[in-house]
């Protein structure tokens, strides 16, 4: 533990009311305090970044369709006029359960009540190899980093006179059949087909190839039927090679290795294939989940752990109709997030809490202009109607009115013109310097 955290958090106000800290700014963390604002408690909101991602929208991002500021909003923002919600840009290390003391990197904090809701981060299911080269998507800066290295690879291939010394740099390869995963397929098969060849008139985009490798049988496995084949068709008809019941294997930055020994040459391998939960030191081990979530009863509060919660990705709850767990999506996020501030001020009047119980609002994905499917409980449709929905749900869940006007804004260019206008390639010095080594060798 660092000297750093066994002192106070500095110019915390005092307060006379209940203390609430929150770790994580994600859709659970940011709508729980949002909830609080104003309520007589003391609400103190941490996250090691000081801003707020929306998660569903970073590939656009990859795939320059977004600019990151436009998916990210200051939290410092949000709370201007509260007087009783404050954000510290801290990374947690330690929970004393006993003392009801939270460290982190800028000192410790004694709680009332803790709400764990730091999210999940990247599976890599314990390869090594793949941890190392794969390039991730869970954040703006991780989402941001794809966008650099897709530009920088056709740059750097447009040099390179031998046609099979390029398809490593040209190919791409997605693992993982979620939303995620099709969406990322979608848009990177639309900037093959419409966008680059006019950036790099000479270079041949038959020899590039996007491929969508998922591990089940089908894509988007918790959806409709309907959903999947349309979903399947939809990326095929883009161009996409989606291989199903497939693995990987091993990947040395270069060769993607799948099961049956198949091989595939790419420098870019996204990796969308999984979420591992985010772990704090301080609980025991009987209360995570075999697959590392934190065991939770119906009032959102950790099994034989009084007055600590865990919201969202992190949380297992056994259901009825979800008896491994509900999924990791946002709505279940917010729908704890909503119920737990209920609660909140039931405690402190004295009521009983209420139970959660998730209310599926349904699902959707887009694979590309004009083409998405949607879930809902009452109807399931596909194609232009479902991308306008999809448009539609994720343009209101933007926070603020000036970012939902600049993606508004983008998404409307970009349907008119199919030509997104922030192919930038914006990199440190020594990342130039070692591809241009790189370079000169391959010649």
């Amino acid at each position: 533990m660092s000297s750093s955290s066994l002192t106070p958090i500095p110019n915390l106000p005092e307060s006379s009311h209940p203390k609430v800290v929150i770790i994580g700014a994600g859709f659970a963390g940011l709508k729980l305090a949002r909830k609080l604002k104003g309520k007589p408690f003391q609400v103190i909101l941490l996250d090691k970044n000081n801003f707020h991602q929306f998660q569903p929208l970073f590939y656009q991002v990859a795939t320059a369709g977004l600019e990151p500021s436009a998916i990210s909003f200051p939290l410092r923002k949000i709370f201007h006029h509260s007087k009783n919600v404050i954000f510290r840009m801290a990374e947690v290390s330690s929970v004393d359960t006993k003392a009801k003391r939270l460290f982190t990197d800028i000192g410790y904090v004694d709680y009332d009540y803790l709400v764990l809701a730091m999210g999940g981060d990247t599976n890599y299911f314990g390869s090594k190899n793949i941890e190392q080269f794969a390039a991730p998507m869970k954040t703006v800066s991780e989402a941001l980093y794809i966008r650099n290295k897709i530009i920088s690879n056709y740059e750097r291939a447009i040099n390179i006179e031998k046609v099979e010394n390029r398809k490593h740099l040209m190919n791409v390869v997605i693992v993982g059949g979620g939303p995620t995963g099709v969406e990322l397929a979608g848009a990177m098969a639309e900037l093959r087909n419409t966008v680059l060849p006019k950036d790099y008139p000479e270079l041949s985009f038959d020899n590039m190839k996007v491929v969508l490798i998922e591990g089940g049988p089908e894509l988007l496995g918790p959806m409709s039927p309907e959903a999947k084949s349309h979903a399947l068709k939809y990326l095929q008809d883009l161009g996409v090679e989606v291989m199903l019941n497939a693995r990987v294997k091993d990947y040395d930055g270069q060769i993607v290795t799948l099961d049956g020994d198949v091989f595939l040459e790419t420098q870019t391998l996204l990796w969308a294939a999984g979420i591992k939960p985010n772990r704090i030191e301080g609980l025991s081990d009987a209360q995570y989940s075999r697959n590392g979530r934190i065991l939770v009863d119906e009032f959102s509060q950790i099994i034989d752990c009084k007055d600590i919660f865990a919201l969202g990705d992190i949380s297992l709850l056994t259901e009825e109709n979800y008896p491994k767990g509900h999924p990791q999506v946002a709505q279940v996020a917010l729908q704890q997030a909503e119920n737990l501030a209920k609660n909140f001020e039931h405690i402190l009047k004295g009521r009983p809490m209420q139970p959660f119980h998730y209310k599926d609002l349904g699902s959707m994905a887009t694979v590309g202009k004009k083409l998405a499917v949607v879930d809902l409980p009452f109807i399931k449709f596909q194609g232009l109607l479902a991308w306008l929905t999809w448009l539609f749900v994720h343009l209101m869940a933007i926070l603020g009115v000036k970012n939902r006007l600049f993606v508004f804004f983008n998404w409307s260019w970009n349907y008119l013109s199919f030509d997104p206008s922030l192919r930038l390639l914006i990199k440190p010095r020594y990342v130039r310097e070692a591809e241009r080594k790189e370079l000169i060798e391959q010649k």
